[in-house]
């Protein structure tokens, strides 16, 4: 039986291994750092710490790699010549050569048990052992220690309508003050002083929204800023225009910095932005804008190392700090933003008074929100208020982007929720006499919210709008087995109220909604058909009970697509799963590190409620094309209330 230093040094390695693995290159998660360097500790003790059970004796470096560091002139003294003495005395292999080399070799590089009979090898995968501990190390901590960021002085465009445009601003110079802004038209040289800065201060970490009024529409402009920051962007088409009959927008969500990790890679290296530039380059018109849908840093992967906020802020910076964002195409995207939970704690439902979200929530509010679209009409107004969705309408499309964690509480009981997947059709055989109460103090959205939202999904749209799009950090879908409650399938109360207003949107106002998600780190498109009611069936026999009819149609009800992440890991079990017939699956696909979804729409021939209009939604999984699907509206058997399109003109 082998010495036990040396049983204990081949299970440290191996665990340090696989565990080293798993972290750098799959899933960064905080129980690995420690395991891995607690392992490398472990291993290097047996290793040093009893030498002898490795061999009768230990060469020292410049033994073993003569080429490298070269022996002294002087004479070896009396110790080294017996230790090599000693050393060829006991070099006797009772079995053959061949064979002996052969486990040397697997227990040296693989296992990870030094021989000092091979002392290359031996310190060759102690050291591989020791680098996969300091690239975890670098990993978790090159970023914060390094790249603090402070000094970070950038410009990025938000939100664009057909008369507007935001640009958000961080200088944190004073000297550079007052900072003057100027705008021109891109096709001439006509520059005008649009607004002067005179104080960036600490309380919004040094940034200021630039609100560029009274624009053309579908006219591309160039800002230029005092401290020689500029940019470009272009304002969205007149509501009723031709151009307004297109549109092309991206959405994805969830990026980490340098994941999955390359030792040579800068520590801010976004490596998903290589395969977001490859897409953008490659789109038949221009981007409109990145729909991007939430987790956008990640302050408690691997480790939280704060929950102040100025770790908060700091988190942000780096993310706004990476050499990627200056990869051909992406200089000029504008990025509009929800929240999910990664930018508080993971699955977060604490509401918005208890620690971290309040100091998660400043960063949020002064590099997002203050560039993002127009909160919905009646909403909360003021900066007491930090209401964070949304509202706006860009071509043939209008945009509602819901806040799925500022106002939601714990989701609804486990048992309510399994009864509520499983309830068997109403007044069938299966039904229980005592059907398990749904719960009403369990919400997502919170009543505000939730009351814009329905409001947003009755209101009738203008002629050339034929879709109604929803943007939701989490899935709407319960078909995700695995952290089922951290999404709307944890709170099937509200999702049911939302559903049937959808339906009813569809049904009544000739358009369709689309639900746009993230968070899974997986791809999955669903559709939702609408329950028309309950028929009975029967076996040759007898009759069984009662089953539910859906809407027939293999496009019918609204649909979801369900895109991440942009730059990070994926999960490497499948979770997603069809239960019933309420969530469609249509499509799953969850591997790649990075996916990004493209939006085209396109209004086709015919006016007012005769006209249709074509969606089609492209998957690119690590930059290529892996999956594209087309839907049209109205849906069929639906059609535009006719006589409406005067009240819009």
């Amino acid at each position: 039986m082998a010495p036990v230093p040396v049983v204990a040094a081949a299970a440290s390695s191996v665990v340090a291994r696989i565990s080293a693995y798993v972290f750098l290159r799959w899933i960064p998660g905080h129980h690995f750092p420690p395991l891995i360097l607690l392992s490398t500790v472990v291993y290097l003790y047996c290793v040093f710490g009893n030498s002898e059970a490795f061999g009768s004796n230990r060469p020292r470096l410049h033994e073993a790699f003569p080429k490298l560091f070269p022996p002294r002139e002087d004479k070896k003294s009396e110790d080294e010549q017996e230790a090599e003495a000693e050393t060829q005395d006991g070099d006797h292999h009772e079995e053959p050569a061949i064979y002996e080399d052969e486990k040397s070799f697997f227990k040296i590089s693989v296992v990870g048990i030094p021989n000092w009979r091979e002392p290359e090898w031996s310190y060759m995968t102690i050291g591989i052992n020791i680098l996969l501990a300091l690239f975890t190390l670098d990993l978790v901590l090159r970023g914060p220690l390094l790249h603090p960021a402070r000094d970070l002085s950038f410009t990025r465009v938000g939100f664009a309508d057909s008369t507007m445009a935001k640009v958000l601003v961080r200088e944190p110079d004073p000297a550079q003050l007052p900072l003057y802004v100027y705008l021109s038209p891109a096709d001439k040289t006509s520059w005008t002083t649009t607004e002067t800065i005179y104080y960036l201060g600490a309380e919004t970490d040094y940034t200021h929204p630039v609100t560029f009024g009274g624009l053309q529409p579908s006219k591309k402009y160039i800002y230029s800023l005092s401290n020689d920051k500029s940019g470009t962007f272009t304002t969205a088409p007149s509501p009723y225009s031709d151009a307004a009959n297109k549109l092309t927008f991206l959405t994805s969500s969830c990026i980490k910095a340098n994941f999955p990790y390359r030792p040579s890679a800068h520590a801010l290296a976004i490596h998903g932005f290589e395969y977001l530039s490859k897409v953008v380059r490659g789109l038949p018109s221009p981007a409109s804008f990145m729909l991007f849908l939430g987790d956008f840093i990640y302050v408690d992967v691997p480790f939280r190392l704060s929950s102040s906020l100025a770790h908060y802020r700091s988190e942000y910076r780096r993310v706004y700090s990476s050499p990627s964002w200056s990869l051909p195409g992406l200089d000029t995207l504008p990025w509009i933003h929800t929240l999910d939970d990664h930018e508080i704690a993971n699955d977060w439902s604490g509401g918005n008074d208890t620690e971290p979200f309040p100091a998660a929530s400043d960063p949020f509010i002064h590099y997002h929100v203050s560039v993002n679209p127009p909160t919905p009409p009646g909403a909360p107004l003021g900066a007491e208020t930090n209401t964070t969705y949304f509202q706006f309408a860009n071509g043939p499309a209008s945009f509602f982007m819901l806040d799925t964690r500022r106002y939601r509480t714990d989701p609804e009981p486990a048992s309510s929720l399994s009864a509520s997947s499983s309830k068997p059709a109403y007044g069938s055989s299966e039904e229980s006499s005592n059907p398990p109460d749904r719960c009403t103090n369990h919400t997502m959205l919170g009543a505000a919210q939730l009351s814009s939202l329905l409001k947003y999904l009755a209101t009738p749209e203008p002629a050339h709008i034929h879709w109604k799009i929803i943007a939701s950090s989490v899935p709407f879908t319960k078909n995700w087995r695995f952290g089922t409650s951290d999404t709307w399938g944890g709170f099937l109360r509200e999702r049911s109220i939302i559903l049937e207003a959808m339906h009813k949107a569809e049904k009544e106002l000739g358009v369709r909604v689309i639900i746009l998600s993230g968070d899974r780190h997986e791809f999955a498109a669903i559709r939702y058909p609408r329950l028309l009611g309950t028929a009975s069936y029967s076996t040759s026999t007898k009759t069984t009970g009662d089953m539910r009819v859906y809407e027939s149609g293999q496009q019918a009800g609204p649909h979801e697509f369900s895109v991440g992440p942009l730059s990070m890991f994926y999960l490497p079990f499948h979770t997603f799963k069809q239960v019933d017939e309420d969530d469609v699956a249509i499509k799953y696909l969850p591997d790649g590190n990075s996916k990004v979804g493209v939006v085209e729409i396109n209004n086709l021939g015919g006016n007012n409620e005769l006209q249709r209009s074509l969606l089609r939604y492209k998957l690119y999984i690590d930059g290529e094309l892996a999956w594209e699907y087309a839907l049209t509206s109205p849906a069929e058997g639906s059609r535009r209330p006719k006589g409406r399109a005067w009240l819009w003109s």
